[in-house]
């Protein structure tokens, strides 16, 4: 875990960052705030801070937090309107046919419990494929509503889950020798993955923010090890 946040954007009202994967956004239930991207966040600016959204532990990318309760009303009413555009980078496992889908399946949230459900609220994903592999499809995930688990979810229910992903799909990571024939151990070294962690990044980010006219888009790269995955996948996964 970083020691400091990655900052993209603040202003008076707002504050972007990007997310790595493996921290949580805020505390649940028993946990230790103090390892928490609100906390660390907080500490670093100097200033409390409101959560608008949140990315899952194992997920990567963007996070916005407000710096006043007018800031998160405004925000939020987007979130719930409907008008925010998220881009998410997921990395789902096996062929999807498709080249542009949407997803329109109710979803449940029971305490920790999500599933798809005809009794649960309505949830809409609209993705399309960017690029295909023999076991994994690269996609590009746009989702409508903003419940819980959504695109972990969702992805599960068409047969295509994230490549990894312990609750909704498989927890096994990604391994160069499971890509590349002929691939030689080195004596004495345990190999290492590639990628290990939910396969899931929010890349972008498009929202208005108080006092400002036009619409701001936040940007987060790709992760390393995402990025290495890729380059893998396309020297040795088709």
């Amino acid at each position: 875990m970083k020691e400091k946040i990655e900052i993209i954007y603040e202003d008076e009202n707002v504050i972007a960052v990007s997310k790595a994967s493996g921290i949580y956004t805020i505390a649940r239930h028993d946990q230790d705030k103090t390892k928490t991207v609100l906390y660390i966040l907080s500490k670093q600016i100097g200033k409390k801070l409101i959560p608008i959204h949140i990315l899952d532990v194992g997920a990567s990318g963007v996070l916005v937090f407000a710096k006043n309760a007018n800031a998160y009303e405004y925000i939020r009413s987007q979130f719930e309107n409907k008008t925010v555009v998220r881009k998410y980078i997921a990395l789902l496992s096996g062929f999807v046919q498709e080249d542009e889908s949407k997803i329109n399946k109710p979803i449940l949230i029971s305490g920790d419990d999500v599933s798809i459900d005809v009794t649960g609220k309505e949830a809409i994903t609209k993705f399309k494929v960017l690029e295909r592999f023999k076991s994994y499809t690269l996609v590009e995930a746009l989702p409508v509503t903003s419940m819980k688990c959504q695109l972990r979810a969702h992805f599960w229910s068409i047969g295509n889950p994230l490549a990894i992903d312990a609750e909704f799909g498989v927890n096994e990571p990604i391994l160069l020798s499971l890509l590349k024939r002929k691939y030689k151990h080195k004596k004495g070294q345990q190999e290492r993955p590639l990628i290990s962690r939910l396969t899931l990044h929010l890349e972008s980010l498009t929202l208005k923010v108080p006092n400002i006219s036009w619409e701001k888009i936040f940007i987060s790269s790709l992760p390393k090890d995402f990025e290495i995955t890729l380059n893998k996948l396309e020297k040795y996964g088709r």
